[in-house]
C-alpha cells in the first residue's frame, strides 16, 4: 500500500525568556539581511550558490555563532529574496527586500525538543541551554511523530517554538473520487453515486461581520491601546470561530468520502492573482481562507488512508459536464447547455467536474467521450449545521 507524508506544525510557549535571546535575535536578523543584500546585487535564487559564496566570510564574522544558524539564514534570505523576485515582477514589490522579523529558523542540529518531560533544548552562542515550555493537550498527538525544522519566534506574548512534525501514512489507491467545489458560503459535494451534498457555511456571512465591527471599532476609535486590543480581540474570535467550522466541515467530506478512498479539490494556490472583480467582491474573496480549509481536509483525509488530488480549476463552473460545451446562466445561480440540455447549480456543476477531471487523470472515460449521462443536476442533499447567529461575536 503507497505511503504519504503529511506535515503539521505545532506551538510551544516557552515559560521563559532565555538571556541572550535579544542578541540572538538581532543578530541572526544582521545576517539575513546582509545575505539578501548579497543575493539582490547579485540576483542569487540559489541557496546552495548563497552558501557557498558567503559562508567563509560569515563564519570569520559571527565566530561564536553555531554554523547551522549561518545555514538557515542562507535559507530564509533565498525565500525572500526568491517571493521579493515574482511581487516585483507583478508590479507588487520595489526597491529591496528587508527582514524585520523576530523570526530564528532552526534546523534539528540548532534544538531538540522532548515532549515527554515538555522541554527543549536550543544551541546558542553561550552553548546549549534547556528551555521549559507550557504543555498543550494537542501536543500529545505528535509523541510517534518524527520532528523536522522549527521557527523560533518573539511576539508581545511571549516567544514560541513553532515546530513542523511529520509522519507516513498508508493511502489506499481511490476506489472513487468525491469532487469538492470550495465556495465562499457553501462546499458542495459530488459523490461517486451520482447524487450531490451541499454544506451550507455561512463563512461570509461569519467574515462580513467581524468586518463591520472591526470598520467600526477603527471609525470610532482612532487610535491608542484600546482600539487595538479591541481589533485583536474580534480578530481572535473571528479565527477561532472559522477554525472550528473548518475542522467540522474537514470531518464531515472525509466521513463521506472514507469508503470512496479519494477526494478531488482544486488547485487554488494562483486563484488570489487572478481575482479582479469590484472593490468590495476582492476584499470579500481575499479575505476568504480557502488554503486553510484545504490543508486541513488534506491531512484529515490521509490520516484516515484517503487520497486528495488537486486538479485544474479552470472552467470547472463553466462547462457542462455532460457535452463540454459553454454552458449560460439560466436564472439565479443556475447553467443551461444549449448543446445537450443540462441544467443545473452552479456549484453542483463546479464539483461535478471536479469530480470528473480527477477521474481523467486516473485515466477513466468521461464526458464528452464516454457514452451520453443523463442532462439531469442529479439530486442534491443540503445541509445547514451551523446555526445563524450574529457575526459580531
Amino acid at each position: 500500500m503507497p505511503s504519504e507524508t503529511i506535515k503539521l506544525t505545532a506551538k510551544f510557549k516557552l515559560k521563559e525568556t532565555p538571556e541572550g535571546l535579544d542578541e540572538l535575535f538581532q543578530t541572526y536578523r544582521e545576517i539575513v539581511n546582509l545575505l539578501i543584500t548579497y543575493a539582490f546585487e547579485n540576483n542569487v535564487t540559489s541557496f546552495y550558490r548563497l552558501k557557498k559564496e558567503t559562508y567563509k566570510g560569515l563564519r570569520k564574522e559571527y565566530h561564536e555563532l553555531p554554523s547551522h544558524y549561518l545555514y538557515t539564514a542562507c535559507q530564509m534570505a533565498t525565500a525572500i529574496f526568491k517571493s521579493f523576485r515574482k511581487r516585483r515582477k507583478k508590479g507588487k514589490a520595489e526597491g529591496k527586500p528587508i527582514f524585520k522579523k523576530e523570526v530564528i529558523m532552526l534546523d534539528d542540529h540548532l534544538f531538540k525538543l522532548d515532549l515527554e518531560n515538555k522541554t527543549v533544548k536550543l544551541s546558542t552562542p553561550n552553548g546549549r541551554i534547556q528551555l521549559e515550555f507550557y504543555p498543550a493537550k494537542y501536543h500529545e498527538r505528535f509523541k510517534d511523530w518524527e520532528v523536522g525544522q522549527a521557527w523560533l519566534v518573539r511576539t508581545p506574548k511571549g516567544v514560541f517554538l513553532n515546530a513542523v512534525f511529520s509522519k507516513e501514512v498508508e493511502v489506499e489507491e481511490p476506489k472513487a473520487f468525491v469532487g469538492v467545489d470550495l465556495n465562499e458560503n457553501n462546499v458542495t459535494l459530488s459523490l461517486p453515486n451520482g447524487k450531490f451534498v451541499q454544506i451550507i457555511t455561512h463563512e461570509r456571512e461569519i467574515r462580513t461581520g467581524y468586518f463591520v465591527k472591526r470598520r467600526k471599532i477603527q471609525q470610532k476609535i482612532r487610535s491608542g491601546r484600546k482600539r487595538k486590543e479591541l481589533l485583536e480581540k474580534y480578530g481572535r474570535r473571528e479565527r477561532n470561530r472559522l477554525n472550528d467550522l473548518y475542522h467540522k466541515l474537514a470531518n464531515k467530506i472525509v466521513e463521506l468520502a472514507k469508503k470512496y478512498g479519494g477526494i478531488v479539490l482544486e488547485d487554488l494556490t494562483e486563484i488570489r492573482e487572478s481575482i479582479r472583480y469590484s472593490a468590495e467582491m476582492n476584499g470579500r474573496l481575499h479575505r476568504w481562507s480557502f488554503r486553510k480549509l484545504q490543508s486541513i481536509i488534506e491531512y484529515k483525509a490521509k490520516l484516515k488512508g484517503v487520497r486528495v488530488v488537486f486538479v485544474n480549476p479552470a472552467h470547472t463552473s463553466s462547462l457542462c459536464p455532460i457535452c463540454g460545451e459553454k454552458l449560460s446562466p439560466n436564472g439565479h445561480r443556475v447553467l443551461k447547455c444549449s448543446k445537450c440540455g443540462f441544467e443545473a447549480d452552479r456549484d453542483v456543476v463546479g464539483s461535478w467536474n471536479i469530480r470528473l477531471r480527477a477521474l481523467k487523470m486516473w485515466g477513466v472515460s468521461v464526458p464528452p467521450e464516454s457514452p451520453p449521462m443523463k442532462t439531469g443536476g442529479g439530486k442534491v442533499i443540503r445541509y445547514d449545521w451551523f446555526a445563524r447567529s450574529k457575526s459580531s461575536g
